[in-house]
């Protein structure tokens, strides 16, 4: 058990080194040589786990879907509010999600690996339309189209609020952007019960992170489409 901890750590070190290499480089200008001077590990090690560049971000963009920090609320609507929150929260403060933005508006790597952008639309999709089955969103809503628009104009704001010289807060932005859309699709007295502020991510991700301390190391490290 202890070897298999061991190598999970290990594993994880590479795509960390790596998504910091494909963050300040682009995937073209990354090396190995430069992820194993961020890990201070073998080749040998790296190559027990990828076998090569394109292993290390197909590994990194597996990483981009993820969940944590988002707990079951009374209306649907508002998780789907927490995944858009949380992601903003995080994705400045953590290099693995940042890398799959970065893999994803790379041409050449978009071309090799695709992007998980068409995971965030479908799982944007299924909760906008559980949140229609129960009468949170107006009728005339389409979940699919409803999710696709998010899901790029998310990218978008994300992509532009960090080109400026004074970078505004992602997740500043991202609770603006919702109080932009949420209008056109609640029904009005779900509108009134939403909690769109910016600093609702950061609690939602601090009381996940200390329930799972309390747990201990039994406890599952998140659902199987990220941590």
């Amino acid at each position: 058990m202890a070897r298999q901890d061991r190598a999970i750590r290990t594993r994880r070190l590479f795509l960390e080194a790596a998504a910091e290499v494909f963050n300040e480089c682009g995937y073209d200008a990354a090396s190995i040589s430069a992820i194993l001077d961020r890990t201070e590990l073998t080749r040998g090690a790296l190559y027990f786990h990828f076998t090569s560049k394109e292993e290390l971000a197909r590994g990194v963009l597996a990483e981009a879907v993820t969940s944590e920090g988002l707990v079951p609320q009374t209306l649907k609507l508002q998780e789907w509010v927490d995944v858009g929150l949380l992601l903003a929260y995080r994705l400045p403060r953590e290099p693995m999600l940042s890398a799959s933005i970065r893999l994803a508006v790379d041409p050449k790597a978009r071309g090799l690996f695709g992007t998980r952008w068409p995971d965030w639309i479908v799982l944007g999709r299924d909760m906008i339309a559980e949140a229609r089955a129960r009468g949170e969103v107006h009728a005339h809503v389409d979940p699919a189209v409803t999710s696709r628009l998010f899901v790029g104009s998310w990218t978008g704001v994300q992509l532009v609020s960090g080109s400026l010289d004074e970078s505004p807060q992602l997740v500043d932005e991202i609770a603006a952007l919702l109080e932009l859309v949420l209008p056109s699709i609640a029904v009005p007295g779900v509108l009134a019960q939403l909690d769109t502020s910016p600093g609702r991510a950061e609690r939602l991700l601090a009381a996940s992170r200390a329930a799972a301390e309390d747990r201990g190391p039994r406890s599952a490290d998140g659902p199987p489409t990220g941590r």
